[in-house]
């Protein structure tokens, strides 16, 4: 048989049968996992047909799969016969145990073999970014808001006063809804807040942002004239308070109870305090009696007198 016909036959053996189900499209190369915050991505390279829209399938295969279920794959159907060249998997390898993942190219009845990840990913692998926070200076509160990152993810937030650095203090935020307060700032004080990325399903953190430090509104000075100012209005409250209170129960007193003041008329005269006795001679002793006179003796009396 000349060498010619020999290679014809070689090639066409081994040529591709596009004509059945299975068969032989490139299968999806360059496959792997991108994980950031617990959120995980499957991407992979696209595979090229002059012409023709190329769609893709997705399987995983866990721990209770490979163990349990004589090694079966399950598809997601989010990502079946997708037109896409990445896939959500946040959903479906949440638990704690290494995943496989396998994708393929389908066009029409032609199917690609499966190109499979390289080793085990396990959701534990994630890699966990520092947060984007501001913090911020509301009078005398500091403040700091944080960008939502996912529900699974809380931060823990350490902030102090610049210059004390040894006074850190630390609070840990599970819920973003609106901008946290922190602490109360002293007057003209600076502040200074840092932030870093936890999940407590791995038990893992991530590295701290970039400490921001913000001011506190006001002037020490202020603050310390308005604490004299308040130090000298107790001083003067606490010296006048006793002599009000004695003031405002005299008043109350003449209100409820007055004195009563009797008339001249009722008041009872006070006794002579010496009885003066004028005569031709001193008496040195005096025996006092009373004698009545009737009263037309006492006016001859008063006429002898007078003549």
């Amino acid at each position: 048989m000349p060498p010619e016909l020999i290679c014809f036959f070689l090639c066409a053996l081994s040529a591709p049968n596009l004509s059945g189900g299975d068969a032989l499209l490139p299968a999806p190369q360059s496959i792997s996992i991108l994980s950031t915050n617990m959120k995980h991505f499957l991407t992979w390279s696209p595979v090229i047909v002059q012409g023709e829209t190329v769609r893709y399938s997705v399987e995983f295969q866990g721990e209770y799969e490979r163990e349990y279920a004589n090694g079966s794959w399950i598809p997601i159907s989010e990502c079946s016969l997708t037109t896409a060249t990445v896939c959500n998997l946040t959903e479906d390898i949440s638990a704690p145990v290494a995943y496989k993942l396998r994708v393929r190219a389908e066009l029409g009845a032609t199917r690609s073999q499966w190109g499979t990840t390289k080793g085990f990913f396990n959701r534990a692998m994630t890699s966990l970014t520092p947060p984007v926070l501001r913090a911020m200076a509301d009078g005398h509160h500091l403040l700091v808001e944080l960008a939502d990152m996912g529900p699974s993810l809380q931060f823990r937030v350490l902030y102090w006063r610049k210059g004390q650095e040894s006074r850190v203090q630390q609070k840990v935020v599970k819920e973003v809804s609106s901008v946290v307060h922190l602490d109360t700032m002293e007057a003209g004080a600076e502040y200074c807040v840092k932030a870093q990325t936890h999940v407590q399903a791995i038990n893992r953190s991530s590295s701290f942002s970039p400490t921001q430090c913000v001011r506190a509104q006001g002037d020490t000075s202020v603050w310390l004239v308005t604490a004299l100012i308040s130090s000298a209005g107790f001083a003067v409250a606490a010296l006048t308070l006793p002599f009000l209170t004695w003031k405002i129960s005299k008043i109350f007193q003449y209100c409820c109870c007055p004195a009563a003041v009797l008339p001249d008329t009722l008041k009872e005269s006070e006794p002579p305090t010496q009885l003066i006795l004028r005569g031709s001679e001193e008496v040195e002793q005096c025996d006092l009696k009373v004698v009545v006179m009737p009263s037309e003796e006492v006016l001859q009396l008063w006429i002898q007198k007078a003549l």
